[in-house]
C-alpha cells in the first residue's frame, strides 16, 4: 500500500467514524445564542482538541491507557456514562434554551474569546471526548498505527495528514451550524435536540453494553453488543458450461 492511499483509507475511515456532518446539528444547539465570533473559535478549538487527540493515539497507540491501567471495555462503559447523562439532559430538558441563556449572560462579562474559552471547558467533555474522539476513533487510530509501522516515516506521515484532513472537515461542519440553526429556528432546533437526546441516549446504552462484554465473559449476548454484524458477500458462481 502507498503512502496516499494510505492517508485515503485513515480519511474514510476515521471520517465515518467522528462523522462530522452528524455532529454539526448538535454543536448548532450546544452553541445557540453565542455570538458568531466565538462559536467559530469554539468550533476551531474542538477541531484542534479532536486533532491532537487522535494524533496523540495514532503515535503513541494506547500508552495512555496503559499508564493508568485503563482497558478499552472500561473506557466505553466510562464514555457511555457520560454521553448516557448528556443525553438525558437533552431529551428531558431545553438544551438549547440552557447555553441560549449562557451565551447572554457571558456577553456582558466576558469578551469573545474568553467566552468562547469557557464555552469550550463545558463542551470539550463529553462533546470532544468522547462524543467525537471515542473508543471506536481511538481503536481505529491504533489499528492504523500498526498499518503505519511497515511504511516507515512515510506511513505515520500519511495517518496524520489524514487525520487532519478529518479534523479539517469537522471544522467545516461546525462553521456551517450556524445555517443549520437559523434554517431550523428556536422550535426546530428544540425538536431536534430531543430527538438527538434520545439518539445519544440510546448510543451511550450500546456503549455500556459493548463494554461489559468485552469485560465479561458470557454476561451480554453477542446479538446485543453487535445487532448489526457485517455479512460477508457470498462471491459469485459462474454457471456451468454446458
Amino acid at each position: 500500500m502507498t503512502p496516499v492511499a494510505f492517508a485515503v483509507n485513515v480519511f474514510v475511515a476515521l471520517f465515518a467514524l467522528l462523522d462530522p456532518v452528524g455532529m454539526a446539528p448538535l454543536f448548532a444547539a450546544a452553541t445557540l445564542g453565542a455570538p458568531a465570533s466565538a462559536q467559530r473559535r469554539i468550533a476551531l478549538y474542538v477541531s484542534l482538541f479532536a486533532m491532537v487527540f487522535m494524533a496523540f493515539f495514532f503515535l503513541t497507540g494506547t500508552a495512555m491507557l496503559k499508564f493508568f491501567g485503563i482497558s478499552m471495555p472500561a473506557f466505553r462503559i466510562a464514555g457511555g456514562l457520560m454521553l448516557l447523562l448528556m443525553g438525558l439532559n437533552m431529551a428531558r430538558d431545553d438544551f438549547s434554551t440552557m447555553f441560549a441563556d449562557a451565551a447572554v449572560e457571558g456577553e456582558e462579562a466576558l469578551s469573545s474569546s474568553a467566552y468562547a474559552k469557557k464555552r469550550f471547558e463545558s463542551l470539550v467533555v463529553p462533546f470532544g471526548m468522547p462524543l467525537l474522539v471515542g473508543p471506536g476513533a481511538i481503536s481505529a487510530a491504533v489499528i492504523y498505527a500498526d498499518e503505519a509501522r511497515p511504511l516507515g516515516w512515510a506511513g505515520y506521515a500519511a495517518g496524520l495528514a489524514g487525520i487532519c484532513g478529518v479534523c479539517v472537515c469537522v471544522l467545516v461542519a461546525f462553521l456551517a451550524s450556524r445555517l443549520i440553526s437559523r434554517a431550523l429556528g428556536k422550535i426546530g432546533m428544540t425538536i431536534v435536540v430531543r430527538v438527538l437526546g434520545l439518539v445519544l441516549t440510546a448510543m451511550a446504552v450500546q456503549f455500556i453494553i459493548v463494554g461489559v462484554s468485552g469485560a465479561t465473559l458470557g454476561v451480554v449476548r453477542g446479538s446485543a453488543a453487535h445487532p448489526y454484524p457485517v455479512k460477508a458477500t457470498p462471491a459469485k458462481v459462474a454457471p456451468a458450461k454446458r
